[in-house]
């Protein structure tokens, strides 16, 4: 991939967990369209694990002072807990900046409408990174959608479960609804907004919620959302820290053929061992990881596409040089986060 003809989009990135570390700081730094000019952590051990990995950007402690270097930068990526969304994306906003929010986008609809209000005014660029638009099996499953290989669909059964029992080990374990916190509010922005994108608007939504882990004041651990589109498709979802076995990751079923697929997207096990969007293999899925596609006895694996999480980087790029739309518009997340917030007012 060659250099791009116009100065790199000057970049910061808040927070080095999970999210700046795995996903947001890989994906920039081998974008040519960027520079990773600061990352902002206040932990030693990550503080020192940045340097290491990216010896030509800038490490600070605060906000405060990656702001002090706001004439220096074009956007701002929040890989932080979403209580500091508003605030930062705010003052982000006020200094000029393009921003980046990570999932969940803010903790209430009235926030998230306040932010994009903001963005609007000052006229910059503000996304939230829904990169689960970009894994292998959803672009597969889009795929066979796009060529009716399933016929008229009629139910779409998508889960996102694993055997954690003792928690995530961050802030994700203890929070609370009015922080943010579940996992209806974190990975259903992620399994909602992709039943929205695949069969298009909701017009009724019911959910359950339950706290099994061991944090009684915390929000949802396990999680269940239907959804009835406009379309006429039914979605059920479900989201589980705590499945002992789980569930397949995509089950659909049309009135010609089914589509069954096991498993999660390989991309961010293979970011967080290193592996970075120029290598050959990087999105790739094995074959036996594929979806099987047909009637039961007359099903065969259908070949994946490639995961493709730098292609959010990649129209962000567009989209903030005039070139293209954003990769994820803020009323597409407000749209999920209505459904969540109504969930959660009746659940």
């Amino acid at each position: 991939m060659g250099r791009p003809a116009v100065a790199p989009i000057r970049t910061a990135v808040v927070g080095f967990g999970v999210s700046g570390k795995v996903f947001h700081a890989p994906l920039i730094a081998a974008d040519p369209n960027y520079s990773l000019d600061i990352i902002v952590t206040a932990d030693p051990h990550r503080r020192a694990e940045a340097a290491r990995q990216y010896p030509q950007t800038r490490i600070v402690a605060t906000p405060e002072e990656l702001f002090a270097f706001a004439g220096e930068l074009d956007l701002v990526v929040l890989g932080t807990p979403p209580l500091t969304h508003l605030e930062l994306g705010a003052m982000a906003i006020a200094h000029g900046l393009n921003v980046v929010v990570d999932k969940p986008f803010v903790i209430t609809v009235a926030h998230g409408e306040e932010l994009a209000a903001r963005a609007s005014d000052a006229g910059v660029q503000l996304t939230v990174f829904q990169n689960r638009r970009w894994d292998a099996d959803f672009l597969t499953l889009r795929r066979l959608l796009q060529d009716g290989a399933l016929g008229d669909v009629r139910t779409f059964e998508s889960r996102f479960e694993w055997w954690r029992p003792a928690g995530f080990g961050n802030w994700r374990d203890s929070a609370t609804l009015a922080e943010g916190g579940g996992i209806l509010h974190d990975l259903g922005a992620h399994l909602i907004d992709q039943a929205i994108q695949l069969f298009g608007p909701v017009e009724e939504s019911y959910g359950e919620t339950a706290n099994h882990g061991p944090h009684p004041e915390a929000a949802d651990t396990e999680a269940f959302v239907s959804l009835r589109h406009e379309s006429g498709v039914r979605s059920r979802l479900w989201m589980n820290g705590m499945a002992a076995q789980v569930g397949p990751r995509f089950h659909v079923l049309g009135s010609q053929a089914g589509y069954t697929k096991w498993g999660l997207d390989g991309q961010e096990p293979a970011l967080a061992a290193g592996v970075t969007p120029s290598d050959a293999a990087y999105g790739n899925e094995p074959e036996e990881s594929w979806g099987l596609l047909g009637v039961d006895g007359l099903a065969t694996p259908v070949p994946a596409e490639g995961g493709d999480y730098p292609r959010f980087y990649a129209e962000l790029a567009a989209s903030i040089r005039g070139q293209g739309p954003l990769p994820v518009h803020p009323a597409e997340a407000l749209e999920t986060l209505k459904i969540i917030e109504n969930i959660h007012a009746f659940a």
